[in-house]
């Protein structure tokens, strides 16, 4: 992995880039951020960094031995630790035992969506952690000298998911660190980090990725046309995990979608006795997926809204929406824009209390007929 391949982060880049061409690296690293924003692509891009053995432009070269055994996970004195599920006592439980699920892991998730790990492990349920025999077996790796390089290098994703005696027992290697040793830690919550290893690290703080550059990804790996992509960007909050998985459940949306317009269409129309078949329709989701369509509805509502102001780089409706709404969003005014989100939102508050879903859908059906008028 080369500083290259990541989108973004410069500052984090360079910060790290600084690191090593000044010889003052630090023994303790934290890459800090919310999730799928590409931290642990770029500890693993720094390592790489590190060990190269023909450093131009600003980043490894990607031929030389190391870089080429950095690209198979391969290198030496480079070290995984990752939470793990725990195994059936007297076993211990440590990355090595996984570390062929690991590899195929990230090599297919560069992004580390954590959702997805425990499925690897065996248990969708599990909760992964990083356990006490962690910590042994890392003491144990690093009294060895490196081999090839100035540096062994821990690459450790999540401490906020080492247990108390885990982190005990690192924090010790932390405060009288080797000198050819370096951890690069990356959390997406380091509020729940030891705060005697937090301290003990050089953090840098990592933000959320710009709107156009997951747009951009999402439009050259999975060949979403532009203003989807631009829309799912928004929507993923910064994240690229989030946008592959509104990817995913792109079906669900689709159909959140006609049941949107029908709806509309047939409060428009007055017709009654059809949104009564509306909402027995709806109550048929489920509680969950029905809160989640109420959601969809309410954003919906807002975008149209906004579409009326001609401002298209403040609207974020893919193609299909964007096509309903051409004739649509003149509906949406500012006469009744907050009370059809009122009514949406009281909707979803019923449904989350367990209230009778078709009465609450044909009630909420029901007030849409006349909010859609209160625009004349």
């Amino acid at each position: 992995m080369k500083f290259s391949e990541i989108p973004s982060h410069e500052s984090a880049k360079n910060r790290l880039r600084n690191f090593v061409e000044s010889g003052r690296i630090p023994h303790a690293i934290l890459l800090e951020g919310p999730s799928g924003i590409g931290k642990f692509a770029l500890a693993r891009a720094f390592a790489q960094y590190v060990h190269c053995e023909n450093r131009q432009n600003g980043d490894s070269c990607g031929v030389c031995p190391s870089c080429i055994q950095h690209a198979s996970f391969n290198h030496i004195d480079t070290h995984f630790v990752f939470p793990v599920l725990k195994k059936s006592s007297p076993k211990r439980s440590f990355s090595d035992d996984y570390i062929q699920e690991w590899k195929e892991f990230v090599a297919e998730n560069p992004f580390m969506s954590f959702e997805k790990w425990p499925g690897l492990l065996g248990n969708v349920n599990g909760q992964p952690q990083i356990y006490v025999d962690e910590s042994v077996e890392l003491i144990r790796k690093l009294n060895y000298t490196s081999h090839k390089s100035d540096y062994k290098i821990v690459l450790l994703w999540l401490p906020e998911r080492m247990n108390i005696e885990c982190a005990n027992k690192l924090l010790k290697i932390l405060e009288e660190p080797h000198d050819d040793t370096l951890f690069v830690m990356t959390s997406n919550n380091s509020k729940e980090v030891l705060p005697t290893i937090y301290s003990r690290t050089q953090r840098i703080e990592m933000r959320r990725l710009p709107d156009d550059i997951i747009a951009s990804f999402l439009e050259t790996k999975y060949s979403v046309g532009s203003q989807d992509a631009i829309s799912l960007a928004h929507l993923a909050e910064g994240s690229i995990v989030q946008a592959e998985k509104l990817i995913s459940v792109s079906d669900e949306n689709k159909l959140f979608f006609d049941m949107f317009v029908h709806l509309m269409r047939l409060a428009y129309q007055r017709k009654v006795k059809d949104l009564k078949m509306w909402s027995e329709n709806v109550a048929g989701f489920g509680r969950e997926q029905a809160m989640r369509f109420l959601a969809y509805c309410q954003r919906l509502i807002r975008e149209n809204f906004v579409y009326n102001l001609n401002l298209p780089q403040i609207n974020y409706l893919n193609a299909q929406e964007a096509e309903f709404s051409r004739n649509f969003a003149r509906f949406i005014t500012e006469r009744n824009v907050e009370k059809l989100i009122e009514v949406l939102n009281k909707a979803l508050v019923d449904i989350s209390s367990n209230a009778n879903s078709k009465i609450v859908f044909f009630d909420t059906a029901i007030k849409v007929i006349f909010l859609l008028k209160s625009d004349k």
